[in-house]
């Protein structure tokens, strides 16, 4: 009996062991999407893109810590530009973001995640007009340099300030351990103080190791 008991705890350390070694320290994802501004920001900007990347540290299968970097960018819409006096403008932004992921079903083909966390948002905006630059050309047959007009934006006003934020969402991933590609949908609120904020919801597709 006792060296069936030596036996089997062998056994279970031995399958423990395999299942540790099935999921991978370390962990990273890229992607790209729609991102949807809401309230307030969705009555100024129009319906921008995101980009992004992420990298992490995988605790067990189920549960890991990522940390996210991601690009948005938005046009300020025709109604906001009107009333301000602008012909163009846009905002862009940045975020750097700490985020623990949950995974559900993390060794199946269809595995059901939950995220959230938070970090610093860099706001960028611009308020630009037509303009024209002069740059210098050169014809090789007559061998002279001559200008040449070129059609620009020109920024008339910018501003930039650096936010806290958080996130919050779910998404759906498919594939093997070797890597997924998935789809997620976040909430995202950008904490400017005095009651305002800005709330934006990014819908990202890509893939993840």
């Amino acid at each position: 009996m006792k060296k069936l008991g030596v036996l089997w705890s062998l056994v279970v350390l031995a399958a423990g062991s395999a299942l540790a070694q099935e999921t991978p320290r370390f962990t990273g994802s890229i992607g790209g999407g729609f991102t949807t501004p809401t309230e307030a920001a969705g009555d100024r900007l129009d319906r921008g893109w995101n980009v992004g990347a992420g990298v992490g540290f995988n605790f067990n299968s189920n549960v890991a810590l990522t940390t996210d970097f991601t690009y948005h960018s938005f046009g300020i819409n025709a109604p906001t530009l009107t009333a301000l006096g602008f012909p163009g403008g846009d905002v862009r932004i940045w975020s750097a973001t700490l985020n623990p992921v949950v995974h559900t079903n993390p060794r199946g083909p269809v595995d059901v995640y939950f995220t959230g966390g938070g970090g610093l948002y860099q706001w960028n905006q611009e308020f630009t007009r037509p303009g024209t630059a002069t740059y210098t050309g050169f014809d090789p047959y007559l061998g002279i340099f001559y200008p040449v007009a070129v059609p620009v934006n020109v920024v008339v006003s910018s501003y930039t300030v650096n936010k806290p934020g958080f996130n919050g969402g779910m998404g759906l991933s498919f594939g093997s351990k070797r890597g997924k590609v998935f789809a997620e949908a976040r909430f995202q609120r950008i904490i400017f103080g005095n009651n305002r904020y800005v709330d934006m919801i990014p819908a990202t597709f890509g893939f993840r190791w």
